[in-house]
């Protein structure tokens, strides 16, 4: 059946589960078309689940019992179209389901409605949630990079990431607007422009909902 297909990182477990409600606040982003249209955005209480975060602030029904996300704010999934809801947590493709994900004070949750045709099933890391997942990580992404380069971007980029495994790369080869990251293994490469680096530097949201920046 082809709805087996898309709903593997939308699909959510039976029961929302317990657990000690953490201080602090997550963040909540709903958009459509990787990004393009921003639906809700705002804060969720950090310690819920990111179901429970997603049911408190907008609509959401389900399907096959719960399993999985079939609309979210009135937009519903469609096999025929090959679009669903996707989600991230600070950037990162979930693996797991969203009763499973219990979000942590200054996490990011977005959903995302969008194609899954072809390669765009799976896109394992964006870069709209910079500078997550540098700061907290998720799931097999562990906390900060080594950044790497020329210009004064760099000096200010490491601040905002704090140091770790993962690695960002400034690189006057690629196109200067530029920012794409990938998955390397249990690592994160994210490789921008000197205008985007620039950019960043300056504003760390100004790629804010984006999977990718062309030059």
């Amino acid at each position: 059946m082809r709805w087996v297909a898309a709903p593997l990182l939308a699909l959510v477990l039976a029961g929302c589960g317990g657990g000690t409600r953490e201080h602090g606040t997550a963040t909540l982003w709903v958009t459509r078309d990787r990004g393009a249209q921003v639906l809700y955005s705002g804060t969720v209480p950090a310690g819920v689940t990111a179901m429970q975060a997603l049911e408190q602030k907008v609509k959401v029904s389900t399907r096959y019992g719960g399993r999985f996300v079939q609309s979210i704010a009135g937009v519903s999934g469609s096999a025929s179209a090959q679009r669903d809801w996707l989600y991230f947590v600070n950037g990162i493709e979930a693996d797991a389901g969203a009763t499973e994900v219990r979000l942590h004070p200054g996490d990011v949750e977005w959903w995302d409605y969008r194609s899954w045709k072809g390669s765009g099933l799976s896109v394992p890391v964006v870069v709209g949630a910079f500078p997550e997942p540098f700061r907290h990580g998720f799931e097999w992404a562990k906390p900060g990079a080594r950044v790497v380069g020329s210009g004064p971007a760099v000096a200010r980029l490491q601040s905002l990431v704090g140091r770790g495994p993962n690695s960002i790369v400034v690189d006057a080869r690629v196109p200067a607007g530029s920012a794409s990251a990938t998955r390397d293994g249990s690592v994160v490469r994210l490789v921008l422009g000197v205008r985007a680096a620039a950019r960043l530097a300056a504003d760390p949201t100004a790629f804010r909902y984006r999977y990718e920046v062309g030059g």
